[in-house]
């Protein structure tokens, strides 16, 4: 038992880190934005800032995906799980399974695309000249941590009979 609480220890620290990393990134394109603006007030060009911003935005975006699941942000099918009544664990189970499975042939297919670019030397068409793999390494990252909180939850469910997302409003009002 004191293995699956540091499992679960661990499991949360990572979709925490993913939500900081996430909120890292978004101040990230509000510094770039501001940035750009005070180069273009002096006169000066701050090249590729737009790429930057685009980056951060697709990085904010993966690394929440699995902190926002992990807390009942997802738009989830809540009002029909809950029409289902006796039958909502069988629902539950459908959806984290469809889920899991997805969400872990995104991360394959974001992974390899990711070596692809990587080993193709994929260069960002912007003025920066990125090497594209870099960008989508948080991509990659948050797709595997998105995967991984969808079979965590699909495994909570199966064998504790409740997938650990905290309930949100209209699963609350059905409880009462």
């Amino acid at each position: 038992m004191a293995a699956a609480r540091a499992l679960r220890r661990i499991l949360d620290s990572l979709y925490l880190a993913g939500g900081i990393i996430a909120a890292v990134a978004m101040v990230a394109i509000l510094c770039i934005i501001v940035a750009q603006m005070l180069a273009r007030w002096t006169g000066q060009v701050f090249p590729g800032a737009t790429d930057y911003a685009g980056y951060c935005m697709a990085s904010a975006s993966f690394f929440a995906f699995a902190y926002a699941l992990n807390h009942g942000a997802h738009i989830r099918v809540s009002l029909l799980l809950s029409a289902m009544g006796r039958f909502r664990w069988w629902g539950e189970l459908w959806c984290f399974g469809i889920g899991a499975i997805i969400a872990t042939w995104f991360a394959r297919y974001a992974i390899k695309g990711n070596y692809w670019s990587w080993k193709l030397n994929e260069i960002s068409q912007g003025l920066d000249a990125t090497p594209i793999w870099i960008p989508q390494l948080a991509m990659s990252a948050g797709a595997v941590l998105l995967a991984v909180a969808f079979w965590d939850h699909l495994i909570r469910l199966l064998f504790f009979g409740s997938h650990g997302i905290r309930a949100d409003l209209v699963d609350q009002s059905h409880a009462e």
